[in-house]
């Protein structure tokens, strides 16, 4: 048995709280690290979390949430966010929906308001094009694309936002695995765009949450 050492201050710290890796934890340990927070009276996002691991966790948490689209696993159901948006997730196709569904649920946990704007991929520009006004009204663009990875450096070239930018791993042949979308967003002449890891909502959830927090300050 490997002894929890859960960082019960980074919220303090840094403004958010620890969150756990699902994938490669048992459900002992997870087990384990939910009595934790529980004993806190205290909710907890899990994330990458496997289909056959939630339903385990939720016989012992029947009132827990989980999305089996993205792995995101919560303790308890978030409230639906009133307000105004502060982060728009575009997606280039519904297929980027496991990595979209990660961003939402984050940013929801965090308590962050958002909204998913699907199907605006550059194989159909006009899409994106009619949505320009309404993504300028958010403070921070999240853009999940496959394929060759495009969609990030088109709105870099429209939008004055930050933009971060999230390879996914669909496509087919070469660009299957994200690969090709990652070298892309790396290499994109679009000024200023921030790159996270292949299929790494949560990372970019993040980064937009410390961005807000930046700006709630001022």
């Amino acid at each position: 048995m490997i002894n929890q050492n859960i960082d019960d201050d980074r919220e303090k710290r840094i403004g958010f709280p620890e969150v756990v890796y699902g994938e490669s934890k048992s459900i002992a340990d997870l087990l384990r690290i939910l009595a934790h927070f529980v004993a806190k009276d205290s909710n907890v996002l899990v994330t990458k979390l496997q289909e056959e691991k939630a339903v385990k966790l939720i016989k012992e948490y029947p009132k827990a949430f989980y999305d089996a689209v993205s792995g995101i696993f919560m303790l308890n159901v978030i409230e639906e966010l009133t307000g105004e948006n502060e982060v728009a997730i575009v997606s280039a196709g519904t297929s980027d929906i496991h990595v979209v569904n990660e961003v939402y649920y984050t940013l929801g946990y965090m308590g962050v308001a958002s909204k998913r704007i699907a199907d605006v991929g550059v194989a159909g520009i006009h899409r994106l094009l009619n949505k320009v006004e309404e993504l300028k009204t958010f403070k921070v663009l999240i853009v999940v694309a496959g394929f060759e990875g495009a969609l990030p450096t088109v709105m870099g070239g429209l939008l004055p936002q930050p933009i971060i930018a999230i390879p996914a791993d669909v496509g087919y042949g070469v660009a299957k695995g994200g690969h090709v979308a990652l070298n892309a967003m790396l290499s994109s002449c679009a000024n200023g765009i921030s790159v996270v890891n292949i299929n790494n909502g949560y990372g970019a959830a993040m980064s937009a949450v410390r961005i807000l927090n930046l700006i709630s300050k001022k």
